[in-house]
């Protein structure tokens, strides 16, 4: 092989930027915190809190890689889980509540492909007026009202779904607190790997965010790819909702609000294309990581509510221009070489 056609190793390995950016900050918790981040169970509280964030994560790599935007998973997940809750406690209707809530989910996000796909409007505001509009629908069905699902743990979904299945005692009780939810949620990543980097669906998703017109030269059934894409997140959303209920014992209608900015942020700092055409599941996973850490990590050391938005906001700048400049050899190149203009043209007018 030539030594020009040699492929960089941030390219052999998917998200390796991210991931050393994680070790960085993990590292300075250890040390920081180590009461904390040298114990186990601040990782299994982890595995508990982040699955409905990354699956939320993992829809909108497929969203963003497509060259598209989704702001109403947030609603989904408020009305999915309504849907799911009022089932699950007035009914007792079990997975039958499940059955039902994925197929609110399914159908929002189908909605918002047509809607995107077929009618033609951008999906900035689809998705922003479907927002106000499910979770309208979700306070309206409740009344406003949140239910608290007592004894949940007693039933076979809450056990299937988030339950601890294992008991372990002694220095080892730590493992008894493992969520099944984490369980299911690393299949599923793993089965989205699989779905982006060896599938067709994966292939066409990046076709978009390159360009609509070239794909329907490729063959890409353009409108039914984002209708899929759309309906993917929507399943996805509902499957967080689900686990969101379940984990808490309860169900209030506002409950996916914080999830957006983050989603949003942890898909970006892992290194998938806000412009479409690019988009990286590893790197998704180490941006949730990273974003479900930092705050709990910046507590732990001491620094008041001021200060953790604060160094929030600079570790997120951090990470996407570190990744920018290690994964992106040509902005890198353009950087220094704008970065070397300058200091010639400064040097000229100081003579």
């Amino acid at each position: 092989m030539a030594k020009g056609s040699r492929i960089p190793i941030t390219r052999r390995f998917e998200g390796l930027p991210i991931i050393i950016v994680f070790m960085c900050i993990l590292a300075a918790f250890m040390y920081t915190a180590p009461g904390v981040f040298t114990q186990p169970f601040i990782y299994t509280t982890f595995l508990s809190t982040l699955p409905p964030l990354v699956l939320l994560a993992m829809g909108l790599t497929f969203i963003l890689g497509a060259g598209e935007i989704d702001l109403s998973f947030p609603a989904v997940i408020g009305f999915s889980g309504f849907v799911f809750a009022v089932l699950f406690k007035e009914y007792d209707l079990g997975w039958w509540a499940v059955l039902a809530a994925l197929g609110a989910g399914i159908l929002v996000g189908f909605i918002n492909g047509a809607l995107v796909a077929f009618v033609g409007i951008p999906a900035f505001i689809t998705t922003l007026g479907t927002q106000f509009f499910w979770y309208g629908m979700a306070t309206v069905l409740s009344g406003g009202k949140s239910y608290a699902l007592r004894g949940a743990e007693e039933s076979a979904v809450w056990q299937v779904i988030v339950g601890r299945p294992l008991r372990v005692e002694g220095d080892f009780a730590w493992v008894s607190q493992v969520p099944l939810q984490s369980l299911w949620t690393i299949i599923i990543v793993v089965f989205l790997w699989f779905v982006l980097n060896r599938h067709r669906f994966g292939e066409h998703t990046l076709f978009l965010g390159d360009s609509n017109e070239v794909s329907r030269v490729l063959g890409v059934h353009v409108e039914w790819e984002k209708i899929k894409i759309f309906t993917m997140m929507g399943l996805l959303a509902a499957i967080a909702a689900i686990m969101l209920t379940l984990e808490n014992k309860n169900y209030f209608g506002n409950q996916g609000q914080g999830y957006l900015l983050t989603a949003i942020a942890s898909v970006l700092i892992g290194g998938t294309s806000i412009f479409g055409g690019r988009a990286t599941i590893v790197g998704t996973v180490f941006g949730c990581l990273i974003i479900g850490m930092i705050e709990a990590g910046l507590v732990a050391t001491g620094l008041t509510g001021a200060w953790v938005r604060t160094i929030q906001g600079l570790v997120f700048l951090i990470a996407i221009i570190f990744y920018l400049f290690v994964d992106e050899p040509q902005k890198r190149a353009l950087f220094l070489s704008r970065f070397r203009l300058r200091s010639r043209f400064g040097g000229r007018t100081g003579r």
